[in-house]
């Protein structure tokens, strides 16, 4: 088998690359920044294979550019930063990297739960600024999560992760809203299925996992918001656009959310869409903020840059890559 060329966008761990490059010709983007269009350009115009990361921006005219490129390896489980439609129109097949993250942002949700509740980061913040004098009775109450309702939103394999460690670890009872029934989240942690809004009014904590999507855009707004629980927590480590962000910093602002933490952002990379208009996260104390970093383990990204090395290992070897995104690209390709 001849040696293929193959762009990669961004660095990733290592045991991606060596695995690719032991077969075929790497071309890695060695600056660990977001890459401009022209340099996509440049780098994908002979690649027969890309490898790219969730912020690199996947579109049409692009792959116009690039007449040889066979695979569309996305380092990560969801795929909205490409256009999946014209990539199996053009017969590329577009790869992912799911189930081997799913500990690792149910991880990171727990602990974004956790900072929440307990006030771990403004209490962080009040010792290091010297101001803890003595043992305060009152200082920085929160609710205990143990028998709290947890609320999960996209019954997938993150939130059926993220549902088992509650339910056993904490014993929280557990609601769950996606598309269709899970038998497994049933099993696993006795989820009860309930609407969207039956969940929201009941949960004590509610975390979003699903992708986005044209139907979970805003996912959660202004009315959704208001059928919580004032003492709630919001938590969202799937996409930043599902959940609205100005009525999400008004309901924090007045008291309607007890708080949130975040690992996502609407208009992300920026944290807040528009600072002149006062609404602001960063200004928020009720809030916990983390730079898209729910799937950063070790183990984790490591996994992530196996499985992407494998979608286009597979795709070049004219094998059918187990995680492929567009199944009906491929019996295209084999006629």
């Amino acid at each position: 088998m001849s040696r293929r060329r193959v762009f990669i966008t961004r660095p990733i761990p290592q045991e991606g690359i060596d695995r690719i490059k032991a077969i075929h010709t790497v071309e890695l983007r060695k600056t660990d920044s977001p890459i401009s269009r022209q340099e996509l350009v440049v780098g994908m115009k002979k690649a027969e294979a890309l490898l790219c990361i969730l912020t690199d921006k996947i579109d049409a005219k692009l792959m116009d550019t690039a007449p040889q490129l066979q695979v569309i390896s996305n380092y990560a489980v969801g795929v909205d930063n490409i256009d999946i439609a014209a990539a199996t129109e053009r017969g590329i097949v577009v790869t992912n990297t799911p189930g081997v993250l799913d500990e690792a942002v149910a991880e990171h949700a727990l602990a974004l739960m956790f900072s929440v509740a307990r006030r771990i980061v403004e209490s962080d913040t009040f010792t290091r600024a010297k101001k803890y004098k003595a043992w305060m009775p009152m200082g920085f109450l929160g609710p205990q999560l143990k028998g709290k309702t947890l609320g999960i939103i996209g019954a997938g394999r993150i939130g059926s992760t993220l549902a088992e460690a509650a339910y056993q670890g904490l014993g929280m009872k557990v609601l769950y809203h996606d598309v269709q029934s899970n038998t497994l989240i049933e099993k696993k942690a006795k989820a009860q299925y309930s609407s969207l809004s039956v969940l929201l009014k009941n949960s004590d904590v509610v975390s979003v996992h699903v992708p986005l999507l044209p139907s979970t855009r805003h996912l959660i707004d202004a009315k959704e918001l208001r059928l919580m629980k004032k003492t709630a927590i919001l938590i969202n480590t799937s996409r930043g656009p599902v959940v609205a962000e100005k009525p999400l910093i008004r309901a924090l602002q007045n008291g309607r959310l007890r708080g949130a933490g975040l690992d996502v952002y609407e208009c992300e990379p920026f944290i807040d869409c528009d600072t002149s208009d006062r609404l602001e996260l960063v200004k928020l104390n009720n809030v916990v903020l983390t730079p898209h970093t729910a799937s950063a383990t070790e183990e984790a990204r490591i996994a992530m840059s196996e499985l992407a090395a494998t979608g286009v290992i597979d795709t070049l070897r004219n094998k059918k890559p187990i995680n492929i995104v567009n199944p009906e690209v491929w019996s295209h390709r084999r006629k």
